[in-house]
């Protein structure tokens, strides 16, 4: 089983950080990577969210290069922390992510994450699944926390322009 850990600082509160993942989670999106799109909306803090992902893989894993998830969010309470579980191919693994917001005080957040994935197939798990986790989420943290820090910049940016 592979077991990946990060986390980092913001200057926001843990409100502000959950409002605004939670604003990206809850209405899926698309890039030249990534797809991601949203089957329900779970309840009012996300539980029960469930959610259908496309992203990249080696080419070696012969699937043209795309694997797919299927993900819910299995414990999610505001504004602290959620899970999500899912299930994977082309190598047929099992996942668990979670995500906690830390209150540092004086409007700074700590944003830890966790993920968990073991391919299910033993022999396959030996050869592959180290190498094809690494390659999946190389650039996670990096990206996690870039696309957080800026939208919170953008959050703060549209919350000076409203109180001008």
């Amino acid at each position: 089983m592979q077991d990946h850990r990060f986390d980092f600082v913001v200057e926001a509160s843990p409100e502000d950080v959950w409002d605004v993942m939670w604003s990206r989670i809850r209405r899926g999106f698309e890039t030249e990577k990534v797809k991601i799109e949203i089957y329900f909306p779970g309840d009012a803090e996300g539980n029960g969210l469930v959610r259908h992902c496309w992203f990249p893989v080696p080419r070696y894993l012969l699937s043209g290069g795309r694997a797919q998830s299927w993900e819910w969010i299995t414990e999610s309470q505001r504004p602290i922390s959620w899970r999500y579980d899912a299930i994977g191919k082309p190598l047929w693994s099992r996942a668990s992510g979670w995500t906690r917001l830390e209150d540092l005080g004086e409007g700074r957040t700590r944003v830890h994450f966790r993920e968990t994935y073991e391919v299910c197939n033993p022999l396959v798990r030996t050869l592959l699944e180290k190498p094809v986790h690494r390659f999946i989420s190389k650039d996670n943290d990096q990206l996690i926390e870039a696309s957080l820090k800026a939208s919170l910049q953008r959050l703060e940016e549209e919350r000076q322009a409203r109180s001008r």
